[in-house]
């Protein structure tokens, strides 16, 4: 029922506030937000100036981001906030921004947890500064141990498990699942929910996804080694590109279909270089992950009470509704 009340009550907002609305600065970077101009976030929130740190594990050149990014600064924009975002793959790199966000005394952090037990002494410290921490993305299963308020995501173990259904309906035989972040605790999660529900042989190669050419090789060198493989499974949409140059150079008859989206995974599918994704919705993470800091500091609001995630996924794209999706990928909002 709440989402419902909320849901009207944003409507009104968006109404009332439309003819005010005006493009705001991202004090990340400074450049102008686009949420205003494209219809993403209309009206403004009234309340008291807060100060939100976005933290992730973002690789450079990972453009997943870049939607979680668009959506968290749609929400700062409506809610009057100042979003700083920070991100570094390394986690111990990654806990050091989290506590430079604490020194700076913001009002609230949100957090990815791709590599949990390197955030735990971290986060404790933002819970004796009395700063409230919510989750996204990567965490589902440590996020209440770590004492975050809420968690925004996809359950990982779920979407690995209805990937490889999908796998069995498409009459795949023998899959490779491409890690491109050795550790990340919800990358191994889709891999062994793939393998737990696929009847066919999966193999798990490793690659290094900071290095597009080295990820290239490396999946030809398994595809020409291997000519019995005809799927290749991939974690993240630039990934899922790659796949698809080394299935040519490899002359192999192997199909991808990924996890994640972008805007050229989105055209991929819509000419059937890749047969589908897997979407955990990014820019609602965002969104939500600082849209639900506002609403603790102002209302005391919990999203699934604190006691449940909030799961924005999985939901499948490809060529079925892909193009329903990618009105949305064009504006970089999916």
């Amino acid at each position: 029922m709440h989402r419902h009340h909320r849901a009207a009550a944003l409507a009104a907002t968006v109404l009332t506030g439309a003819l005010l609305a005006t493009g705001c600065s991202s004090s990340s970077g400074g450049k102008k937000s686009e949420e205003t101009a494209n219809g993403a976030s209309a009206g403004k929130a009234t309340t008291p100036r807060m100060t939100v740190a976005l933290v992730t594990h973002q690789a450079p050149g990972d453009t997943f981001w870049d939607t979680v990014r668009k959506g968290a600064e749609a929400a700062a924009a409506k809610d009057n906030i100042k979003l700083i975002y920070s991100a570094d793959p390394n986690a111990g790199n990654q806990a050091n921004l989290v506590q430079n966000a604490i020194d700076q005394k913001v009002d609230g952090i949100a957090v990815t947890l791709a590599k949990p037990d390197a955030m735990k002494s971290v986060l404790a410290k933002a819970e004796q500064a009395g700063i409230p921490v919510t989750g996204l993305n990567a965490g589902l299963s440590q996020w209440k141990s770590l004492g975050l308020l809420e968690y925004f995501g996809q359950d990982e173990t779920v979407a690995g498990e209805a990937f490889g259904k999908k796998l069995n309906d498409i009459g795949a035989k023998h899959a490779v699942c491409v890690v491109q972040e050795q550790g990340n605790i919800a990358l191994t999660q889709r891999c062994d929910g793939v393998k737990k529900t696929f009847s066919g042989k999966t193999d798990v190669l490793y690659v290094n996804g900071t290095d597009m050419p080295s990820v290239k090789s490396t999946i030809t060198a398994k595809l020409s080694a291997d000519k019995s493989i005809d799927e290749v499974v991939t974690l993240a949409a630039p990934i899922a590109l790659t796949a698809t140059q080394s299935v040519s150079d490899a002359g192999s008859k192997a199909k991808v279909a990924t996890f994640d989206l972008n805007k050229d995974l989105i055209k991929a599918i819509q000419n059937n270089s890749i047969q589908f994704a897997v979407d955990q919705q990014p820019y609602l993470q965002g969104y939500l992950a600082v849209d639900a800091l506002w609403l603790y500091k102002n209302n005391g609001n919990y999203s699934g009470g604190g006691e449940q995630p909030v799961l924005t996924g999985p939901a499948f794209v490809d060529k079925s509704n892909v193009d329903k999706v990618a009105a949305f990928a064009a504006k970089g909002t999916r």
